[in-house]
């Protein structure tokens, strides 16, 4: 399977991997023995205060690590979110701070095999010449209302001017939509599907292709709705 999404990501830039495959992938990077406790980290990710009031629809937490050429893992101190305004129309050009991911969710034996994962689906397409992996993790829910829909991208379609992103569906709850479409530089749509199980994922080469994602809107008003999604992007850097 490693070897056929790698060719995904090499022939058409994007990847959609069903929940089942997706554990047999990670099983072979690792354990998620401790997965259970890493998921109900969800439950306690504070308000994005970026978002204008009204729209706090978004909780978050963040962290960055860095994996060496031996597929070391190590996070690095906590620092602001940084995109370039190119990248993100609304928050672009922002050093954005937000609350730390929690040390039991940073520690976890699910999160090293995420990334280790990542790590070694993306090293053998990556950028030539550098093997150092700059990685940021983001724990995000996405809550709805029926006066309000929730907005996994509120900044529309876009890049997050990395090399490569892993977007993985921890949780769904009581809530529609929430369609991923892929589209070509010159705005061509290449693809779309929706992450409807605990682990179903989406990996793209952000050099080469955009991504949104349609709102999210409760299915029953009066019961809480949101969508919990670990986002991942890896970044090279030079090794020093």
């Amino acid at each position: 399977m490693t070897a056929t999404l790698e060719r995904l990501l090499t022939e058409s830039g994007y990847g959609f991997v069903h929940a089942a495959d997706m554990r047999a992938q990670l099983a072979a990077c690792g354990s998620l023995a401790d997965w259970s406790q890493f998921s109900a980290s969800w439950d306690d990710l504070e308000i994005d205060q970026y978002r204008a009031e009204g729209s706090r629809d978004r909780r978050r937490r963040y962290a960055v690590y860095a994996i060496d050429r031996d597929g070391t893992i190590a996070r690095e101190a906590h620092q602001p979110h940084y995109q370039r305004a190119q990248y993100n129309v609304l928050y672009g050009g922002i050093e954005r701070w937000f609350a730390p991911i929690a040390d039991g969710a940073g520690r976890s034996s699910t999160l090293a095999t995420v990334l280790r994962f990542c790590d070694r689906t993306f090293r053998p397409i990556a950028p030539p010449a550098v093997d150092a992996w700059h990685v940021e993790v983001h724990q995000f829910r996405i809550e709805a209302r029926a006066d309000a829909p929730g907005q996994p991208t509120p900044e529309g379609v876009h890049r997050d001017g990395v090399d490569f992103v892993l977007v993985l569906l921890v949780n769904r709850v009581n809530i529609s939509s929430g369609t991923t479409t892929v589209y070509d530089l010159a705005g061509r749509t290449l693809g779309s599907f929706t992450l409807t199980e605990p682990l179903d994922a989406a990996l793209v080469d952000d050099r080469r292709v955009a991504h949104g994602v349609t709102p999210v809107a409760p299915i029953d008003p009066s019961r809480p709705a949101y969508r919990d999604v670990l986002v991942v992007t890896f970044r090279k850097t030079a090794q020093v």
